[in-house]
C-alpha cells in the first residue's frame, strides 16, 4: 500500500468515525430533550438552608441512553481526529511537501483544525460536549465534499504555488479558516439557544428547529466560546492577508489588485472586524453581533468555494 492510498483510506475511515460520533452526540442530545419534555430524569432532594425545609429540585438530565452515548461519541471523535491527522501526515509524506497544495488538501486540514478546536474547547471546559453533533455535521459534509468533488490525486505543486510562502500564507489561511468554521457553528447555536430562551421566557410554544435549543448549553457560554475562537482566528487571518500581499508582489509585481479572491478575503476580514467591533459596542452585543459572525462565515464559504471554483481570477489554480 502506498502512502497516498493509505492517506485516502485513513480519511475515509475518519469520516466514518466522525459520522458515528455525530450519531452518538445526536442520540445523547435527543435523550436529554426527551427527558426535559417528559420529566424522566434523575432528581435529588436538596435543602434550601441548613435546617430548613427540603424541596425537590431537578438534577442534571441523565438518561440511560445519554449516560453512555455522549462519552462514547467523545471517544469516537478523538479516534476520528487521530485517523484524520494520520491522513494529513501521510498525504504530506506521499507528496513530499506540505499537505495543503490544493482544495482537497486545504479542506482536509481546515476540518482537522475545526475538530481540534472543538476538542480543545471541551477539554478546557469552554463548551459542552453535547455540541458535538452540530460540529461533526459540517465536518462530515466538508470532508465528504473534499473526498468526492474536490479530490485530487497526489502530485507536485502547480508552479504558482511552488514558493516558500505556501508555508506561511496558506498555513495561516487554513488555520484561520478551520477556526472560523467552528466559530460559525457556535454563533449559529447561540442564535438558536437565545431564540429558544426568548420564546420560553414568555411562555410561547417552540417548534423545530428552535426546539433544538432545549438541549444546548446556556446562550452566554456559546456566545463567549464563539467570541474566543474568532478572537484567536482574526489576527491569524489578518496575517494571512498580509502575507498573501507580500507573496503577490513577489509573484505578480503588485501587493493588491482586487482579484476576486483578494476581494472576498477582504470582505471576510471586514465582517469579522465588524463582529469584534460590535462586541466592544454596548448596543451590538448578543444576537446582533452573532448575526455578523454568521454573515462572515457565509462570506468565508463564498471566498473558498464560489470564488475558487466558479470565478476566473489569478487564484483559479487553487
Amino acid at each position: 500500500m502506498t502512502l497516498a492510498s493509505l492517506s485516502d483510506q485513513l480519511l475515509f475511515a475518519a469520516v466514518v468515525v466522525y459520522a458515528l460520533a455525530m450519531l452518538g452526540f445526536a442520540g445523547a442530545s435527543a435523550s436529554r430533550r426527551a427527558a426535559a419534555v417528559t420529566g424522566v430524569a434523575t432528581r435529588e432532594r436538596v435543602l434550601v438552608d441548613a435546617g430548613g425545609p427540603s424541596v425537590t429540585a431537578p438534577a442534571p438530565l441523565v438518561t440511560p441512553a445519554a449516560g453512555w452515548a455522549a462519552p462514547a461519541a467523545m471517544v469516537l471523535t478523538v479516534l476520528g481526529w487521530a485517523l484524520h491527522l494520520g491522513s494529513v501526515v501521510t498525504r504530506g509524506m506521499a507528496a513530499d511537501r506540505l499537505p495543503w497544495g490544493n482544495m482537497y488538501e486545504f479542506s482536509s486540514v481546515a476540518a482537522l483544525v475545526a475538530v481540534t478546536g472543538f476538542l480543545v474547547l471541551v477539554l478546557r471546559g469552554r463548551v459542552d460536549r453535547s455540541l458535538g453533533a452540530f460540529v461533526m455535521l459540517p465536518v462530515v459534509l466538508y470532508l465528504g465534499l473534499a473526498g468526492t468533488v474536490l479530490y485530487t490525486a497526489v502530485g507536485p505543486l502547480v508552479p504558482a504555488l511552488n514558493s516558500y510562502w505556501i508555508k506561511i500564507h496558506v498555513a495561516a489561511a487554513v488555520t484561520a479558516s478551520g477556526a472560523f468554521l467552528l466559530s460559525g457553528v457556535l454563533a449559529s447555536l447561540y442564535l438558536l439557544r437565545s431564540r429558544y430562551d426568548e420564546r420560553t421566557d414568555v411562555g410561547r410554544a417552540v417548534r423545530f428547529p428552535v426546539s433544538l435549543g432545549r438541549a444546548l448549553p446556556a446562550a452566554r457560554a456559546l456566545d463567549r466560546a464563539a467570541y474566543g475562537v474568532i478572537a484567536f482566528a482574526f489576527p491569524v487571518w489578518t496575517f494571512a492577508i498580509i502575507a498573501g500581499g507580500i507573496w503577490a508582489e513577489a509573484a505578480w509585481g503588485r501587493y493588491w489588485g482586487w482579484d476576486p479572491k483578494e476581494t472576498w478575503s477582504f470582505i471576510t476580514w471586514v465582517l469579522y472586524a465588524g463582529y469584534l467591533h460590535a462586541r466592544a459596542t454596548a448596543g451590538w452585543k448578543g444576537r446582533k453581533a452573532a448575526w455578523v459572525a454568521v454573515a462572515a462565515a457565509v462570506a468565508l464559504i463564498v471566498d473558498y468555494y464560489v470564488v475558487n471554483i466558479f470565478v476566473v481570477g489569478l487564484h483559479s489554480y487553487a
